[in-house]
């Protein structure tokens, strides 16, 4: 199978984006190499649809500041990020910055081909309305304490910095986030987050 959307993969790294670049084109995508965010912007002009695979901590431009970049040129590429320093107040950072997934090396060969296609649907397709609706009416089955939790995951916070504020442990902190992924169905942090941010969390 092939696909007409072009995967961009952008890493200075040069290992991973050949390695990249096979899996992606055993997959069925065109793909496109960059070791530089500054490469990337500088093809703008000629970009094809699709979606950015990007490291987050390159020399020069990184994977934050590029996406502010993209959104400023009003391009709209659904970016996908890779970090091997993934914590939480940086994929919030990532979803703020409109960054559709996030994944923390290493990963699975499944996990981001599913990435991948779920930002290059979001494209063209947006949200649909019945995800939104779905999260939203979760949102009113979170105790008062889960939604508080929620909100300090979305504001970046720590659990520790979580369980001071609210003045419980930080294990039950632990606890009241694996409710609310439980009830809300978010397939992870970042899917938790993008959702949250779209019904006013953030």
């Amino acid at each position: 199978m092939t696909f007409d959307a072009v995967v961009h993969v952008i890493d200075d790294d040069e290992a991973m984006r050949t390695s990249l670049a096979f899996l992606l084109d055993t997959a069925g995508y065109e793909v496109r190499l960059y070791d530089s965010a500054t490469h990337f912007l500088d093809a703008t002009p000629e970009l094809a649809a699709g979606c950015v695979l990007t490291d987050v901590r390159m020399p020069g431009l990184n994977g934050l500041e590029l996406t502010r970049h993209l959104k400023a040129l009003g391009l709209d590429l659904p970016v996908i990020m890779m970090t091997g320093h993934g914590d939480v107040p940086l994929a919030v950072d990532a979803m703020k910055a409109g960054v559709v997934d996030f994944l923390e090396k290493p990963f699975e060969t499944g996990v981001l081909l599913a990435a991948i296609a779920s930002a290059i649907a979001s494209s063209s397709l947006g949200t649909p309305k019945a995800v939104l609706s779905a999260f939203q009416a979760t949102l009113g089955h979170l105790s008062p304490r889960e939604g508080e939790v929620l909100r300090g995951v979305v504001d970046g916070k720590a659990n520790k910095l979580i369980a001071l504020e609210l003045g419980i442990s930080p294990r039950t902190v632990e606890v009241y986030r694996a409710n609310v992924m439980t009830k809300t169905g978010a397939a992870g942090l970042p899917d938790l987050i993008r959702m949250a941010m779209l019904n006013g969390y953030a």
